[in-house]
């Protein structure tokens, strides 16, 4: 019996051409293939400027520092999210507060982001859990009267949509991931995208060391110019290799997002009727890309979370637990993280578990799925 994945990425002969091509031009390092991706994702996610970094973890980093995030401030991020989300603002110095999330969409709100803010706190990252887009509206009129920053972190989020605008574009920075379990892959890869520009030419410069000449400038001239550091830096470079795919990739965003939105439907279908689960949908205000797609299992379904993924294993599916509570990591456990109730993460966490979905995925492939679910449900109660 073949293993079905949870997830695979889509590349084909396009990327392979692209590399080859970068790879016969000599540049293979940052440098105009990363600037013309740059160009190509701010149209697409409907932002003014676009800045290719080394992954998500490092555009959220660089979003922090250039938003002035440092030691004394708080910054509020659910708990429900991958850990990176919470290590951000550790990085800066800053303490990561945890904030709840809403029970249906596994995202934060304007009411549980209020719960969760201190007097120090600056800054707050939401998350786009799952590709479930953040309803951002009602947090940006509750937190920018009091001047905190709002940053998106948008891993997940390529191809959602929030009212009728891609998600991301109504955060002051949003952070963005191209790792292969993302719609949209680069192997490795992240994008930081704002409207502000002295934001963005400050994250072009610390991602590459802080030098005050890039490299791409720097190898363009015969006699390259001196070079200063001005601050700090990191680097955090994506490479032409990287954004050759990426350019591929994110031509076929689109397609990527229907096919999943395809599935999707398809096991909603299927699953109709199957008494204690609850489907991850789309909210009222947008329109998810399903990056993953995730299921709850209700107290009233014969068995557990645990035991539904121990049976979907036994029939060579590999699904996965759902999102994990940075809250319970032995990285935060010990740590002041504020005291925000979080009792809606800890159900999801211990709740929800992620079916496989990707382009590729066969009818036939999603049926052994359907009935394995179905046939632990009647396997439990016989």
């Amino acid at each position: 019996m073949n293993r079905i994945n949870v997830m695979k990425p889509w590349l084909g002969t396009e990327e392979a051409e692209a590399l080859a091509s970068v790879i016969e031009s000599g540049w293979v390092a940052q440098g105009p293939r990363v600037a013309e991706f740059e160009t190509r994702f701010a149209d697409a996610a409907g932002a003014l400027f676009a800045v290719a970094t080394s992954n998500c973890t490092t555009a959220l980093h660089l979003a922090l520092v250039v938003a002035g995030i440092g030691p004394g401030d708080d910054v509020v991020v659910p708990s429900f999210s991958f850990i990176a989300t919470a290590n951000a603002p550790t990085y800066v110095g800053a303490r990561p507060v945890f904030a709840d999330v809403d029970p249906v969409t596994g995202n934060v709100t304007a009411d549980t982001l209020l719960d969760a803010l201190t007097p120090a706190t600056r800054a707050v990252i939401v998350v786009d859990q799952g590709g479930v887009p953040v309803d951002l509206d009602p947090i940006r009129a509750a937190l920018d009267p009091l001047g905190i920053v709002v940053i998106e972190d948008a891993a997940c989020g390529a191809g959602s949509t929030y009212r009728g605008h891609p998600v991301g574009a109504g955060a002051e920075l949003t952070a963005w991931s191209f790792h292969p379990r993302k719609l949209l892959t680069t192997g490795e890869g992240g994008m930081l995208t704002t409207a502000n520009s002295e934001w963005a030419e400050r994250a072009r410069r610390l991602r590459e060391h802080a030098m005050s000449v890039s490299a791409n400038a720097r190898h363009a001239s015969v006699l390259s110019p001196p070079e200063e550091y001005l601050e700090v830096g990191f680097n955090y470079r994506m490479t032409d290799l990287q954004a050759a795919v990426g350019i591929v990739q994110l031509g076929r965003l689109a397609e990527i997002v229907a096919r999943r939105r395809e599935i999707v439907a398809d096991y909603a279908r299927d699953l109709d009727g199957v008494h204690g689960l609850r489907l991850v949908a789309d909210p009222p205000w947008g329109t998810a890309n399903f990056q993953s797609f995730w299921i709850e299992v209700l107290p009233d379904f014969p068995l557990d979370r645990d035991a539904l993924l121990a049976r979907l294993a036994d029939d060579g599916i590999s699904a996965r637990r759902g999102i994990m509570a940075a809250h319970r990591q032995p990285a935060y456990a010990g740590r002041d993280t504020g005291d925000a109730d979080l009792s809606a993460t800890e159900r999801l966490t211990d709740t929800t578990l992620i079916l496989p979905v990707f382009h590729q995925f066969t009818a036939d492939e999603r049926g052994r799925v359907v009935a394995s679910v179905r046939s632990a449900a009647r396997r439990a109660v016989a």
